[in-house]
């Protein structure tokens, strides 16, 4: 029998290690939430008032953080895009405008880079927002709004290498994107049209009468049905439920595999009972125009398998997890 070898001293001190980086990397995220101040809802309210995009830069690690919270923003929302900082003085600055809105990273607050375009993009009349970890730098001074995302100390053992910082001014835009995509009442369509592509496209634009079972594949019966009836259909059926139908197709109910347990628990008599009496009533429905994320949602919160879909009250076809799962919405 193969034995799991002991973990070695180096993999002990590594494992601690990283239990210690991510110890330093959450408590700077956390601390920032006492730092928030009136200068968030101000940036908010600087890019709202936006009529041009938002341009996010940096340099070096901050450049990269920059990078995804302009394509975080653009996601969900907000018009934006990454310009390098150093780049910015050799000729991108001729992509920033006076309706724009700069958002400038630098955990120093005192990148060269940046404070060489920051007073060109101030005099034509654009906006500046600053996250920094230095309140009193010379960055956060020029801002219009600076959101100070410092931290105590970095997560490398040096304390040299950006870890705790580029993680809190990631936390910092994130929030920056969140609060904006709720402002704007931006919803769960708005977020499909800028993500058609692969599995979210498909969990996004997928409606429920593209992956639903249609009425004739769907086991339902009468109301004057039998127990024993019911079962028959559930067998046939090859959902683990039957809906229970009056004869203009209106939902009653639903007979399961878990209500047929617990009929069988009680020993109910099949042949001479009608459905009625042991289905589960006003069962969960959802319109064929709805998204198929929305059915997965309910599906998930009332902790059932199936659901009914039904249209101006009529039975029209029904879904089960594993639909969803074949549709890859889940």
């Amino acid at each position: 029998m193969n034995q799991i070898p002991a973990i070695r001293k180096v993999d002990q001190k590594a494992l601690e290690l990283a239990k210690k980086v991510l110890r330093i990397e959450a408590q700077a995220v956390t601390g920032l939430i006492e730092r928030l101040d009136d200068a968030f809802p101000r940036a908010i309210g600087i890019i709202l008032d936006c009529r041009g995009r938002v341009i996010v830069s940096g340099v070096g690690k901050s450049g990269h953080i920059a990078r995804k919270i302009a394509a975080t923003l653009a996601s969900t929302g907000t018009p934006a895009y990454f310009v390098h900082a150093a780049e910015a003085s050799h000729g991108d600055l001729g992509m920033i405008t006076r309706d724009d809105v700069l958002i400038a990273l630098s955990n120093s607050g005192e990148s060269e880079e940046l404070l060489t375009i920051v007073p060109l993009v101030k005099r034509q009349g654009g906006r500046l927002i600053a996250i920094t970890g230095h309140p009193a730098s010379s960055l956060a001074r020029e801002a219009d709004a600076h959101l100070d995302a410092g931290v105590a100390e970095e997560a490398c053992p040096l304390n040299l290498a950006p870890t705790a910082s580029t993680t809190a001014a990631l936390a910092m835009g994130d929030a920056l994107a969140v609060a904006l995509l709720d402002a704007r009442g931006f919803g769960a369509e708005d977020f499909a049209r800028s993500h058609p592509g692969g599995a979210l496209g498909r969990r996004l634009f997928t409606h429920v009468r593209d992956i639903m079972r249609k009425l004739d594949a769907v086991p339902h019966v009468g109301e004057q049905a039998t127990v024993a009836e019911a079962v028959l259909a559930i067998s046939r059926g090859g959902m683990g439920m039957t809906a229970i139908v009056t004869h203009t197709l209106a939902v009653v109910g639903i007979f399961t595999d878990g209500d047929l347990r617990r009929a069988l628990a009680k020993g109910v008599d099949f042949k001479g009972t009608p459905v009625t009496q042991v289905m589960s009533g006003n069962p969960r429905t959802i319109g064929p125009e709805r998204l198929a994320a929305e059915s997965a949602q309910m599906m998930e919160e009332h902790k059932i398998s199936q659901i009914l879909v039904v249209e101006n009250g009529v039975l029209v076809g029904a879904l089960n997890t594993h639909d969803l799962f074949r549709a890859k919405v889940i």
